[in-house]
C-alpha cells in the first residue's frame, strides 16, 4: 500500500467504452477525404447519433471544415502603487512588443509570440500573453513563457510587484467571453448544405422544422438560461468522447463547448454550421505517449512526420469539429419530432444493458 501523501504509478487504465463511427466525408485544406472518428463514452446512444450525422456527409459531397490558429494564452497580473502608475507601465510595455517576443520565446524551441493584450483594473495590470505552441495544446509552454516574461518585467519595472502567474484572464478551463473574442487554442468552423430529400430520408425532418427549433432552443432558450457565447445543443457530448479517445485534457471541454450554430432554411434545403471559437487540442505532450493514444492518433493521420509543426494538431482540431457537427445535426433533427429522442435513448440503452 502506498504511504500517506504519496502517489503511486498507474498500473491499469480505466477502460471507457469506445467505438469508431463514420466514415465522415469532408473537405479540409482543399483536400476531399473520408475517415472514421473515435468516441469514448458511457452514453451509448451517442454512437448511432453521430453515425447518422456522418451518413449525411456521404450524400452531400462532404462537410467543409476550416481551422484558424488562435494561439494558447496565459495571463499574469502585476501591481503598481497607483492606477496612474499602472497605466503608465501598461503603455510603455505594450510599446515593447519586439523585446517581449524575444523574452517569451527564449526558453522554447516551438513557442512563437503572437500578441499581448492588457487591461488595468485599479492598481493592477493584467497582461494576456498569446503564443503559437505548435502541435502541443501549450498550457505549460505558454505558462513557462509567461513566467520568464514576468521575471523580466519585474526587473525592468521596479515600480511593479508580483501578483500572480495565472490571473484568470486567460481564461483556462472556465466559461468566459474573452477566449471566444480574443482566441485560445484553435477556432474551428464546420458547415453543410443538406438537400431536402436527405433531410427527410435520413434525418426524418425538414429544413423549416430544424430552423425553428434552433431559434427556440439554441437562441431563445440559451438567452433565457444566461448562456455565454453559446448557442448549441450538446457540443460537450462529442467533445468529451473525442477528447478521451485522443488523449486530451478533458477539463478543456468547459471552454471548448462554448460554440454557436448557424441554422438557415434555404428554400427547402438546410444550411447548418458549427463554430467552436476556442477548441484546445494537441498531438504531443502529456497523455499522448500512451500506446492506445498513439495508435488512435496515427489512425487519424495526426502523427505525420517531417511536416510543418502545428499541422497535425490542425488536423485533429478539424476532425474534432466534424465529430461535433455530426452529433449536433443528428440531435437537432431528432428533437424536431415528438418522442424520438427519448425512444432512441430507451431502446439503445436497454439493448446495451
Amino acid at each position: 500500500m502506498a504511504k500517506s501523501g504519496s502517489i503511486t504509478e498507474p498500473q491499469d487504465y480505466l477502460q471507457i467504452p469506445q467505438r469508431w463511427v463514420g466514415p465522415v466525408h469532408f473537405t479540409f485544406n482543399g483536400k476531399r477525404e473520408s475517415i472514421e472518428v473515435p468516441l469514448a463514452t458511457y452514453e451509448t446512444p451517442l454512437w448511432p447519433s453521430v453515425q447518422r450525422g456522418a451518413l449525411i456527409s456521404k450524400y452531400i459531397g462532404g462537410f467543409e471544415v476550416s481551422v484558424e490558429r488562435m494561439g494558447m494564452a496565459r495571463s499574469i497580473v502585476l501591481r503598481a502603487a497607483t492606477n496612474a502608475k499602472a497605466i503608465a507601465c501598461q503603455n510603455h510595455i505594450i510599446d515593447r512588443q519586439h523585446e517581449i517576443s524575444k523574452v517569451a520565446e527564449s526558453k522554447s524551441r516551438f513557442a512563437k509570440f503572437n500578441k499581448i493584450d492588457s487591461f488595468v483594473l485599479g492598481c493592477d495590470l493584467y497582461l494576456r500573453l498569446n503564443m503559437f505552441t505548435g502541435d502541443a495544446s501549450g498550457h505549460n509552454m505558454v505558462t513557462q513563457a509567461a513566467d520568464n516574461l514576468m521575471q523580466w518585467l519585474l526587473e525592468e519595472y521596479p515600480e511593479l510587484s508580483y501578483g500572480s502567474i495565472s490571473a484568470n484572464w486567460c481564461s483556462d478551463k472556465k466559461v468566459s467571453a474573452v477566449n471566444s473574442l480574443l482566441g485560445r487554442g484553435r477556432r474551428v468552423h464546420v458547415e453543410a448544405l443538406i438537400h431536402k430529400k436527405y433531410l427527410k430520408r435520413i434525418l426524418k425532418t425538414d429544413a423549416h422544422k430544424v430552423e425553428k427549433l434552433h431559434v427556440q432552443k439554441n437562441l431563445q432558450g440559451s438567452l433565457l438560461a444566461g448562456s455565454l457565447m453559446s448557442a448549441n445543443a450538446h457540443y460537450a457530448n462529442m467533445l468529451l468522447g473525442f477528447y478521451l479517445s485522443t488523449g486530451q485534457d478533458a477539463s478543456n471541454i468547459v471552454e471548448a463547448s462554448q460554440g454557436i450554430n448557424v441554422v438557415e432554411a434555404r428554400g427547402d434545403d438546410l444550411y447548418f454550421s458549427c463554430t467552436m471559437p476556442n477548441l484546445i487540442v494537441g498531438t504531443v505532450g502529456n497523455g499522448k505517449h500512451l500506446p492506445q493514444i498513439q495508435e488512435t492518433l496515427s489512425k487519424l493521420g495526426c502523427q505525420q512526420e517531417e511536416i510543418e509543426t502545428g499541422v497535425n494538431s490542425d488536423r485533429l482540431a478539424a476532425l474534432c469539429g466534424l465529430t461535433v457537427l455530426c452529433g449536433e445535426l443528428s440531435l437537432m433533427a431528432a428533437q424536431t419530432n415528438p418522442k424520438e429522442l427519448m425512444q432512441a435513448h430507451t431502446s439503445i440503452e436497454r439493448s446495451n444493458s
